[in-house]
C-alpha cells in the first residue's frame, strides 16, 4: 500500500523549508585527507553514478512527534526530495503515542519506504518492541539488508541523544531507559552489516566515545556535539544530490547534511546553539586512541599535583547541553585550555579525524567531537567507566577521570556535602551542609574521614547527599586516599571567609588571593519571601569588586521579566569573543503549553535586551535522553513559570508555580524590574571541585 504526498501532510502545515544554496553558503571546505595507517574504508564505492544506496531511518517518533510534529515535518521533506532508483529510502517508525499524520500506526511499529514521492508501508505490524531495545534496531537493519542490499548502506538514528553515557532514544510508550552506547555496540554487532555512515539526527551524540565504538561498524560519525534545533536535518536537498550522483563521496555527502542543517537552523531557529561535524571514524582510530592514552596520563599526572589546573581549564571548555548536566565538552577546547604537549598532540590528532565542521554564530570553540569529563556527579563517573569498558574504551582515561571525581568527592566529604542555598536564608554555616568546615584543612582528619566512610558505606554516603556508588571511585586507584587528603587540605576554599563587613560605608566579602583562585564561578541567587517561605529567582552572573579586589554587597531589587512579570532565571554561559560581541544564554523554567519545559533566552551584541530563541522539553526522572528544541516560540503560546520554593520550615517544594499565565506576543518584552515585597540576595560561590556556597544574605 502506499500514501501520496497530499494525504500524508494533509494534518501538517509549514512543514517546508528552502535553501536551495545552502551548500554554497559555507565558506569552509571539506578535508578529504586522511592520516597515513588508516584503515581502507569498509564501502568501496564503484564511481560512475552506479552505486546503489539503502538509506536507514531508525525513527522513533516519541514526544517530539507526539506534541509537535517534528518526526512529520522530516518525513515531508524526504518525500520532497527527488530520489533516483538507485536509492533505497527505508524508514522504521516507532516510539510514539500519537503521529502527526493519518498515515503512520501509533499502535504498532512499522517500516516504509519514500519511494516516487509516495509513503509506501512495507511492513504494517512490526510489533511492539521498544526501540531502545538494541534487538529491535537490528532487526530493523537486518532487514533492510536482506530485502534492500547496496553498494553504500547508511543508517541514521532519529530521537532524543543523551551523549556516551545515557546514549540514544526515549520511547514514549516503553520509557524503560535508552539505548547505551554498549546497547548500540550489540545492536550493530548482531545486525552484521558495516555502513558508509552513521548518522545521529538526535542531541549530543558526536562523541569521541560513540565514534570509536562505532568504528568497527562504519566509515563515517555525522552527529552534534550539543542539542538540536527541532528543525533537525533537512532532508530534501541532500537527498536529491545523492540520488542525482549516487557515487558521491561520503564526505560530500556529509558536508551537504552539515550546510543544510545549519543554514536552516540559521533561518529557523535563530539565536539557538547547533553543531554538526562529520569524522572519518577510521582515522580516529587510527590516530586518536594513542594520543589519548598520552594525553590521560599527563592529566592524571597534573590531577595528582595540580587539580585546580585541571579543574580551572575544564570550566573554561565549551561545554554542551549545561542545563542537563551531562558533563559533555569539547574535546580540543579542553586540550588548548589545558596546554600540555599531550593535549596539543591530541587536539591535533581529533581534528585531523573531523574533516567537515559547522557551528552557528551562537556558538564557539566546538571543534567537532565531545568527550565526558565529570563535574556534577561522581556516582555517573563509575556508570561511565562501567560503559567504557564494556565498549572497549581508553582505560588511562578512566583511571583519568575516576581520579579527578575522587578528588571532588574527599573535598566534599571534607567540609561535610553540599551546601543548600536555604541555609543562607536562615543564617546558617554558609559552607559544608550540615557540619560547616569541621574538619577544616587538616589532612589527617580528611583520611581518616575518608578510611571511615569506606568502612561505613552506604549509610555514611547517603549522609552526605550521595549514592553510595560514589565510594567505588576510591577503589583501585593509583592516587592514595592520603595523598588526595592532603591535596584537598591544602587546596581548601574555606566558608568561614564568606563574612559580610564594611568598608569605607560600603557591604564588602574579603577573601584572601588564594581562596579567590579556588573559586571557579560566581553568581547572584536571588529570593523572594512571600510570607509563607522563600521563592528562588534562581541564577545570574552579576556581581562588581572594588578596587581592593574585595566583593561588592550591593543589590538593587530588580530581576529578570518577561512582559513585566519577574520569572526565575537560570544563566548558563557567557562567552566574550575577541571581536567585542559577547554571547549570554540561559533559561526560565516553566510550563509550555501546559508541558514541563525550559524557555531559552539569548543576550548578545545584535540583542542586548534579550530575545526568546525556543523552549526544549524536560522529563525529571523519565529520561536522561534529552530532546531537541522546540524550533520557535510564536504568539499565543501560554508559559506558567515555576521555580524551587523553600518553607520557613526548610521543606524543599518542587516546580511552585510563579506569577500568572503568560501569553506570549509578537514581540515580546524581556527587561529588570522592580520586585514587589520582601527580596533576599546571596552570592553563590563555586570552588575547583565543583562545590557551592552561599554567602550570608546581603544586609
Amino acid at each position: 500500500s502506499y500514501t501520496d504526498t497530499s494525504d500524508f501532510t494533509n494534518t501538517v502545515t509549514n512543514t517546508q523549508s528552502t535553501v536551495s544554496t545552502s551548500s554554497q553558503s559555507a565558506s569552509q571546505e571539506a578535508d578529504t585527507t586522511v592520516a597515513a595507517g588508516s584503515r581502507d574504508k569498509y564501502t568501496t564505492i564503484a564511481g560512475d553514478g552506479s552505486d546503489t544506496v539503502t538509506i536507514m531511518v531508525y525513527m522513533c517518533g516519541t514526544d517530539l512527534e507526539s506534541k509537535s510534529g517534528m518526526a512529520t515535518s522530516d518525513l515531508n521533506e524526504m518525500l520532497q526530495a527527488t530520489l533516483s532508483d538507485k536509492v533505497n529510502l527505508i524508514v522504521y517508525t516507532g516510539g510514539c503515542k500519537a503521529w502527526k499524520n493519518n498515515v503512520v500506526s501509533a499502535k504498532v511499529n512499522q517500516i516504509y519506504q519514500i519511494k516516487d514521492g509516495k509513503f509506501v508501508c512495507l511492513e504494517d505490524n512490526m510489533g511492539t518492541g521498544a526501540m531502545t531495545d538494541p534487538a529491535t534496531l537490528t532487526e530493523f537493519i537486518k532487514y533492510c539488508s536482506s530485502k534492500y542490499p547496496a553498494d553504500r548502506q547508511n543508517l541514521i538514528f532519529w530521537d532524543h541523544g543523551g551523549g556516551s553515557i545515557t546514549g540514544y532514544g526515549y520511547d514514549e510508550k516503553n520509557p524503560n531507559g535508552s539505548m547505551t552506547l554498549a546497547g548500540i555496540d550489540t545492536a550493530l554487532s548482531n545486525a552484521g552489516v558495516k555502513f558508509d555512515f552513521i548518522g545521529f539526527d538526535a542531541c549530543l551524540m558526536a562523541t569521541v566515545e560513540n565514534g570509536l565504538m562505532l568504528e568497527k561498524y562504519g566509515d563515517y560519525l555525522i552527529a552534534s556535539e550539543e542539542t538540536e534545533p527541532g528543525v533537525g536535518w533537512y532532508y530534501t536537498n541532500w537527498l536529491t544530490k545523492l540520488s542525482a550522483n549516487t557515487s558521491m563521496s561520503t564526505i560530500e555527502i556529509g558536508k551537504n547534511i552539515v550546510d543544510d542543517f545549519v543554514d536552516v537552523c540559521n533561518q529557523k531557529c535563530r539565536g539557538q546553539k547547533t553543531t554538526l561535524s562529520v569524522v572519518d571514524l577510521a582515522e580516529l582510530k587510527n590516530t586518536v586512541p594513542d594520543e589519548l592514552t598520552n594525553f590521560a596520563k599527563a592529566t592524571n599526572a597534573s590531577i595528582k599535583s595540580g587539580y585546580e589546573t585541571v579543574s580551572t581549564a575544564r570550566k573554561n571548555t565549551r561545554e554542551f547541553a549545561t542545563s542537563s548536566k551531562i558533563d559533555q565538552i569539547d574535546l580540543v577546547d579542553f586540550c588548548n585550555n589545558l596546554g600540555s604537549a599531550e593535549g596539543k598532540s591530541l587536539a591535533s590528532a581529533i581534528e585531523g579525524a573531523v574533516k567537515y565542521n559547522r557551528y552557528s554564530s551562537s556558538m564557539s570553540n566546538a571543534y567537532g567531537l565531545a568527550i565526558y569529563f565529570p563535574t556534577k556527579n561522581g556516582s555517573k563517573t563509575n556508570s561511565a567507566i562501567s560503559i567504557f569498558n564494556k565498549i572497549g574504551m581508553n582505560s588511562e582515561y578512566s583511571k583519568c577521570i575516576q581520579n579527578f571525581s575522587a578528588t571532588a568527592s574527599t573535598a566534599q566529604f571534607a567540609t561535610g556535602g553540599q551546601s543548600t542555598a536555604v541555609e543562607s536564608l536562615f543564617g546558617a554555616t554558609t559552607g559544608g551542609g550540615s557540619t560547616g568546615s569541621s574538619t577544616g584543612a587538616n589532612a589527617d582528619a580528611i583520611s581518616s574521614l575518608l578510611g571511615s566512610l569506606l568502612a561505613g558505606g552506604s549509610t555514611t554516603t547517603e549522609s552526605y547527599g550521595m549514592d553510595s556508588s560514589v565510594l567505588d571511585l576510591f577503589m583501585g586507584r593509583d592516587i592514595s586516599n592520603e595523598d588526595t587528603a592532603a591535596y584537598v587540605a591544602d587546596n581548601y576554599f574555606d566558608a568561614n571567609n564568606l563574612v559580610w563587613t564594611t568598608k569605607n560605608g560600603q557591604n564588602v566579602m574579603e577573601l584572601p588571593e588564594d581562596q579567590w583562585n579556588l573559586a571557579v564561578d560566581l553568581d547572584l541567587n536571588v529570593f523572594v519571601d512571600d510570607g509563607e517561605g522563600y521563592i528562588d529567582l534562581g541564577y545570574d552572573n552579576v556581581f562588581e569588586c572594588n578596587d581592593d579586589g574585595d566583593l561588592i554587597g550591593e543589590y538593587d531589587g530588580t530581576w529578570l521579566a518577561i512582559n513585566g512579570q519577574v520569572v526565575p532565571y537560570y544563566r548558563e554561559s557567557a562567552t566574550e569573543y575577541s571581536d567585542g560581541t559577547y554571547e549570554i544564554t540561559g533559561y526560565v523554567p516553566c510550563f509550555y503549553n501546559d508541558t514541563r519545559a525550559e524557555l531559552m533566552l539569548v543576550f548578545n551584541t545584535e540583542n542586548p535586551n534579550g530575545i526568546i530563541v525556543g523552549a526544549r522539553y524536560t522529563y525529571e526522572g523519565e529520561t536522561e535522553a534529552v530532546a531537541k528544541s522546540v524550533e520557535e516560540v510564536v504568539a499565543g503560546d501560554k508559559i506558567q513559570a515555576i521555580a524551587d520554593y523553600y518553607t520557613y520550615d526548610k521543606e524543599y517544594v518542587n516546580s511552585f508555580k510563579v506569577g500568572d499565565e503568560i501569553v506570549l506576543k509578537d514581540s515580546n518584552l524581556i527587561s529588570n524590574v522592580k520586585i514587589d515585597g520582601t527580596t533576599l540576595a546571596t552570592y553563590r560561590f563555586t570552588d575547583i571541585y565543583y562545590q557551592n556556597y552561599w554567602t550570608p544574605v546581603i544586609p
